[in-house]
């Protein structure tokens, strides 16, 4: 296959950046997005040229660390899919094909495909725990939970927190990701106790941290490469107006 490709690069995040073209003439249809790239790098580093950054962990669709923006989409074409997971044979012989970092504000560029999103570390630490006392496991079955709800707690907690949801928002809301973390935990038992200052606090980081608001464009649950539904942010919202009642505000 024949590639042309359109990189975004730049140094650094004090510097601007530009899109760049490449163009590969010998693209197998079997090699996944990254592996494409890898060939790319592995040309520009014979030539002495300053390789595409471009961030990845496990490949396996799981880690969430693969986020770029592909033809205006993050993620890429193929729907529930990572970047990492994407494969060549998406695209068509001749393709040009432009590859942009995440965009949002929250998640600025530190370098070519790679954005800074500890916005969402801070999200997590603001609230996604629970408060247990240290022992001896309990036993499996000596706190029963409902099917549905262990279920709709799985759902939210398939999470990879990549971040594709606010790149897709038109607002830049983390909404999604934010109503997944909170209501993996609301759901269940263990996560009653803090459920009210979870709730609260999370939204108010989310918010602290240059998120937009939610308008329900949905374009998060379609850009989700785990398919999280946005009925979980119904449920936020839900659960924020309860903690806002029970705080008296």
């Amino acid at each position: 296959m024949r590639i042309k490709l359109h990189i975004w690069r730049q140094a650094n995040p004090e510097t601007e950046g530009k899109i760049k073209q490449y163009d590969m003439n010998d693209v197998s249809p079997d090699m996944s997005f990254l592996e494409m790239l890898d060939v790319l790098n592995e040309e520009l580093i014979a030539k002495n040229e300053d390789p595409v950054a471009f961030e990845h962990d496990c490949r396996e669709g799981i880690c969430g660390t693969c986020s770029m923006v592909i033809n205006g989409r993050p993620h890429g074409p193929q729907m529930g899919t990572t970047t990492c997971q994407l494969h060549m044979r998406q695209f068509k012989d001749g393709d040009e094909i432009y590859v942009e970092p995440f965009r949002n504000k929250a998640f600025p560029v530190m370098k070519d495909l790679i954005v800074d999103r500890a916005s969402y570390d801070r999200i997590i630490q603001a609230g996604g725990f629970i408060s247990a006392n240290v022992g001896s496991a309990p036993d499996a079955n000596a706190m029963p939970i409902a099917k549905g709800i262990a279920d709709l707690a799985m759902d939210a907690a398939q999470c990879i927190g990549c971040g594709a949801c606010a790149a897709a928002c038109p607002n830049g809301s983390a909404m999604l990701f934010v109503a997944a973390k909170a209501s993996q935990l609301n759901l269940l038992p263990q996560g009653q106790p803090e459920k009210v200052i979870r709730t609260r606090a999370m939204i108010k980081r989310m918010e602290d941290e240059g998120f937009g608001g939610c308008s329900n464009y949905y374009e998060c649950e379609a850009a989700c490469p785990k398919n999280i539904s946005v009925r979980f942010i119904a449920k936020l919202n839900r659960d924020y107006l309860y903690a806002t009642i029970k705080e008296g505000i």
